[in-house]
């Protein structure tokens, strides 16, 4: 009883907060460009990237086919001290008007200091000249409408601070299929949250910011000590200024296709990684959110462990872990839908018991134990 009943009450809470999140889906707007859009808005593309050689050529042939005006576009790489063929292939881009921003050539010492994600982003936005900073990882491939959508959304509702949509591309294998159902969850909680402003959420695959914004609250200063967080925790940042002015804009043609991880352990890290910032968030009300989803799947963990000693609660178990499953199904299908992911529900069930694991695993190391991430030991 003493993990029976805390189990069930914390999953009342947590259904209700998952319907909530379902009833604010269903209400967002799809954004869809006018026709006869006509950007304005000079934007700088940034994308910070370390070790990248077999992922950076798709992206950048991905950013040369958009369909935005060249004069009013700017892409800068800022390169992380890669000890791979990352830096050269990007030069082979310099025609296409493609800048190279090498953090161990152009900034710091040959030791290596002034590196991490944070140190990439804040150079290049440093050197950029567009009004609106639009931030994607190196391993992101894009729909060819992509900027002109992000832009028009922008220069329509005047936001400071937009979240968009992110997915996996195509699943080949089990884990695979079983990241990117974990990912529609992450993408629909977070275009509900922000969308409701009911706490603030996004992924840096899809970002973009006023260049004012990021100067007027510092950038990343008052974050720069944590080495994962430089979306979230600069998100809320800019909320607490601007709260009416952040954003998600929901749209099939702003949708950027990233790729999972290809082992358990690549995986691992990744969500490690994630799992590290959430006890520096600034905001309370998701803390208050990742409190619920750890406790919960801990109960149920913890009574999974006791039913394999005694099966008198085993019925229980079965029965808490089917209504979590269907809350959670209730929720997912309009999101895989806009996402064209719905033949992956099919497998949901069969990964509930795995992702409740991989949850309470990654919650506990993020906190306690250390991560290694692009060649880098970080904790």
């Amino acid at each position: 009883m003493i993990l029976l009943i805390p189990s069930i009450i914390l999953l009342f809470l947590y259904s209700i907060l998952i319907i909530y999140y379902r009833q604010v889906w269903k209400k967002m707007p799809v954004y869809i460009m006018p026709v006869d859009a006509k950007p304005t808005t000079k934007i700088s593309v940034i994308i910070p990237a370390r070790n990248e050689e077999n992922n950076i050529g798709a992206c950048l042939d991905s950013l040369v086919e958009q369909d935005y005006p060249k004069d009013l576009l700017e892409i800068i790489v800022a390169d992380d001290h890669s000890t791979d063929e990352t830096a050269g292939i990007v030069t082979r881009y310099k025609d296409a008007g493609i800048h190279l921003l090498s953090l161990e050539k152009d900034m710091v010492t040959p030791d290596g200091s002034g590196g991490g994600k944070k140190n990439a982003l804040t150079a290049a936005i440093k050197i950029s000249s567009g009004t609106l900073i639009i931030t994607t990882d190196a391993d992101c491939i894009f729909p060819k409408k992509w900027l002109s959508t992000l832009v028009s959304f922008y220069e329509t509702y005047t936001p400071v601070f937009i979240a968009a949509p992110v997915t996996f591309s195509k699943e080949k294998k089990a884990l695979h299929i079983f990241q990117s159902l974990d990912f529609l969850s992450l993408q629909g909680i977070t275009a509900a949250s922000v969308y409701s402003g009911f706490h603030t959420m996004c992924n840096g695959a899809n970002l973009a910011y006023e260049k004012k914004a990021f100067e007027t609250v510092g950038g990343f200063s008052g974050i720069d000590q944590i080495a994962s967080g430089d979306d979230m925790l600069l998100m809320h940042k800019i909320y607490t200024l601007n709260p009416k002015k952040v954003m998600y804009c929901l749209s099939p043609d702003t949708i950027v296709e990233t790729k999972p991880a290809e082992n358990i352990k690549a995986f691992l890290n990744q969500r490690i990684r994630w799992a590290s910032k959430a006890l520096v968030y600034h905001d309370k009300r998701i803390i208050y959110v990742l409190m619920l989803v750890y406790l919960l799947n801990s109960l149920l963990l913890a009574l999974f462990i006791y039913v394999l000693f005694t099966t008198h609660l085993a019925s229980a178990l079965i029965m808490l872990i089917l209504v979590k499953t269907i809350i959670e199904l209730v929720f997912l299908i309009p999101v895989a839908r806009f996402y064209k992911k719905t033949s992956l529900l099919y497998y949901f069930l069969p990964a509930q018991p795995f992702h409740i694991l991989y949850t309470v695993i990654a919650g506990f190391l993020g906190q306690a134990g250390s991560y290694e991430w692009k060649g880098r030991k970080l904790k």
